[in-house]
């Protein structure tokens, strides 16, 4: 209470458990922490799922849980009596509650050609699992029941996980030093762009004084690490969701929002529009089909969004009816063409889901285009390619 008084955040109102579900209704607070014990499990999980059909987002935060908590209900143990962890995380969440209300507000706009995706933002989320311990295939397959899972055995490879894809949650397992863990966790503090993560430590050790407001320890069981760590996973996944709903609404609706990527009818358009385009001024110009193993939906998701965020200004794509990725590459010969195909699917053969950890990478074709082309006949082309690789 003196740390959220000092920090003047908003008036601070106090409730017993036998009146939380009223004044949550009465107060329409903008945050609710809730002091949690094992007999208060049930009166938690009533309050959450209250709390989880509100719009627009309504952060949920319980105090030292010792148990599984809802999906909505983020976990907090203050270090000692330093309180400034709760401070930067009850900021970073009311920022995502005005990230909600601005995309309410423009999606109530008759004029906006999109929607809000209706999807749990936890099931779309991907978590950067990093370690090299006995714990970390159970963590895997703990993590990959719930999300996506990219796995890392060295901090190198973590690093290079977090510049080509997005990440909403880093795990860190165990077979690191203490000072490399530090070092670690310093480095997503220092930087913007990782420091709205979730953070979960697996092990005790070491105390999180770190810039990084969404970082817990949280021990046990995998299980148990997995479940209490999907709040905070989950409320990164839905600012991420939210912040590609905006970018959809201010293109007018031809992105996904989904993906990021455009949508069918806007890449038609664009689609027959570059290739008379680069026809008339003798340029060159490819396109490449991404396949998905149908058995692994969660392999489409994460592909279309590695490709969004990793390929080029001048390039575009979508997901088409069959539920392959076809991306354009412009100024690209075939050669070229493949050789970007390849880099993208490399990156996406590292996430796994599921209780196997099923992998899966893309079947890529490429075709480039010739003098005479029309967008019809180039994509016939880049089809015959698929069905002579699967004979």
């Amino acid at each position: 209470m003196a740390a959220l008084d000092e920090a003047k955040l908003f008036p601070v109102i106090e409730a017993g458990w036998a009146d939380a579900a009223r004044a949550v209704i009465d107060v329409q607070p903008a945050a609710v922490l809730a002091g949690v014990t094992a007999a208060r499990q049930s009166a938690l999980a009533a309050l959450a799922k209250q709390i989880g059909a509100q719009k627009p987002y309504l952060p949920l935060i319980a105090f030292e849980p010792c148990f599984a908590l809802p999906d909505n209900a983020i976990p907090f143990h203050p270090s000692g009596e330093n309180f400034d962890r709760l401070v930067a995380r009850l900021r970073g969440a009311l920022r995502i509650r005005s990230l909600h209300l601005t995309v309410l507000r423009r999606l109530g706009d008759t004029q906006v050609k999109t929607d809000l995706p209706n999807s749990d933002p936890a099931r779309d989320a991907t978590v950067l699992l990093i370690g090299r311990g006995g714990t970390y295939p159970a963590l895997s397959i703990a993590f990959g029941e719930r999300m996506g899972v990219v796995g890392a055995f060295s901090m190198e490879a973590a690093a290079n996980h977090l510049g080509s894809r997005d990440i909403d949650g880093v795990v860190l397992g165990e077979g690191f030093s203490v000072r490399v863990v530090d070092a670690f966790l310093t480095v997503l503090s220092e930087d913007a762009r990782f420091r709205s993560l979730a953070v979960v430590l697996t092990s005790d050790g070491l105390s999180p004084t770190h810039n990084l407001p969404n970082l817990e320890v949280i021990t046990g069981e995998p299980a148990d690490i997995a479940a209490n760590a999907l709040p905070l996973i989950r409320q990164h996944a839905l600012e991420a969701q939210l912040g590609r709903t905006l970018r959809a609404i201010e293109a007018d609706g031809l992105l996904d929002p989904q993906t990021g990527l455009l949508t069918r009818k806007a890449f038609d358009r664009d689609f027959a529009t570059a290739v008379e385009q680069t026809k008339a001024s003798g340029g060159g110009m490819s396109v490449a089909r991404f396949a998905f193993d149908a058995a692994n939906p969660r392999a489409q998701l994460d592909g279309a969004r590695i490709i969004t965020r990793l390929m080029r200004q001048t390039d575009f794509g979508a997901i088409r009816r069959d539920g392959s990725v076809i991306v354009l590459f412009a100024d690209a010969d075939l050669r070229s063409a493949h050789m970007i195909a390849r880099r993208l699917s490399a990156v996406m053969r590292h996430t796994a889901s599921g209780k196997r950890g099923v992998k899966s990478e893309p079947a890529v074709t490429v075709a480039s285009l010739t003098p005479s082309d029309t967008p019809a006949s180039l994509l016939a082309r880049l089809y015959e390619g698929v069905q002579r690789a699967a004979s």
